[in-house]
């Protein structure tokens, strides 16, 4: 099926769904949008839909991409401040929307986590984020929107660095070889970052993810793709193991662990601690009591989240994963 066809196809489905009756992932028959690769002299949009930044983050951004060699669209609404978040629910849609409506900007940015994603995916155009594909990329909060538009438009998104992340050389190697050259690569801890097996074993399916607590709080609205035959990658920080086990729970219990073909607990910055010194179980303990039943292959440890190097990955793409290994291998670019 030609790109232009499958985009009509899908939007013409769009209207005629009802809600949680999503156009991705609810049948092997529907094919994902794949945004256009990014290259020197394109137009990065900076947006803030979470938490709020200050102009010192902001400046830093816009001198490092200007650096790189890209243009840069900032929203409208990046420095607006409602309490802890940037701006009002309505302000921070709107700048999502615009960017993907903008002819001139192709990759969206956003510039941080924290909180407020999950208040305005009523208020995206998914019609319209699915007639103008692009990269969007971050990850923690903005795991909503990655998961959001992936569920109800079918866009390929990126979970990887925001704009305040460490540009390292790490994170910009991956950047540069998903994003801009287009290839579909191996994703391998560094040798210091060791990989634990939960259960051994390879198995291949679309990966999709991002941050544990972000996702657990979507569980039963229709901003989730379906997880049958999947591979689930999720990550968390600063939690306490206690609530880690409530979390996995909540997958379990909702039937979405049942239907995976392979899981990746990948980073838990920060997570073996117990409140008061209270009694606690250790996070090994609880991902093999939740975990190993399901007898996927699956494996804690991958560089993914709240660490300096982290790797990009792409949601929705076609992946074989080696729970021995440690490793994701792509099988396909995710973009264009």
């Amino acid at each position: 099926m030609v790109k232009s066809t499958r985009r009509q196809f899908l939007q013409a489905l769009g209207g005629t769904l009802l809600i949680g009756q999503l156009p991705v992932l609810a049948s092997e028959r529907l094919q994902l949008i794949k945004p256009r690769h990014l290259k020197v002299g394109d137009t990065v949009g900076l947006i803030s839909p979470g938490s709020a930044i200050n102009q010192s983050d902001l400046t830093e951004v816009i001198d490092f991409l200007t650096a790189y060699g890209f243009k840069v669209k900032v929203g409208k609404h990046v420095l607006d401040r409602y309490g802890y978040l940037a701006g009002i629910d309505a302000d921070r849609a709107a700048d999502v929307n615009a960017m993907f409506a903008d002819e001139q900007v192709q990759a969206i940015l956003t510039m941080r986590g924290g909180w407020g994603c999950n208040r305005i995916l009523p208020l995206l155009d998914y019609d319209l984020i699915r007639r103008h594909p692009k990269i969007l990329m971050g990850f923690s909060d903005i795991t909503s929107l990655l998961l959001a538009i992936i569920a109800r438009s079918g866009v390929i998104t990126f979970h990887g660095p925001v704009g305040i992340s460490s540009w390292n050389w790490f994170n910009l190697n991956y950047v540069e070889r998903i994003l801009l050259n287009k290839e579909a690569i191996l994703l391998q801890n560094l040798t210091d970052h060791r990989v634990e097996t939960i259960t051994p074993g390879k198995t291949r399916g679309r990966l999709l993810g991002g941050n544990l607590s972000v996702l657990t709080a979507l569980v039963g609205s229709p901003y989730l793709p379906t997880w049958k035959n999947t591979i689930l990658f999720i990550e968390e920080v600063g939690e306490e193991i206690y609530r880690v086990d409530r979390m996995l729970t909540q997958l379990k219990l909702g039937g979405i662990l049942e239907q995976l073909a392979g899981l990746i607990f990948a980073s838990c910055s920060d997570c073996d601690r117990a409140e008061d010194d209270e009694p606690t179980l250790t996070l090994r303990q609880v991902l093999s009591e939740l975990i190993a039943p399901l007898r996927i292959p699956a494996w804690y440890g991958s560089m993914i989240g709240h660490i300096p190097y982290n790797f990009t990955v792409p949601l929705g793409v076609e992946v074989e994963v080696d729970a021995e290994e440690g490793t994701i291998l792509m099988l396909e670019p995710a973009v264009l």
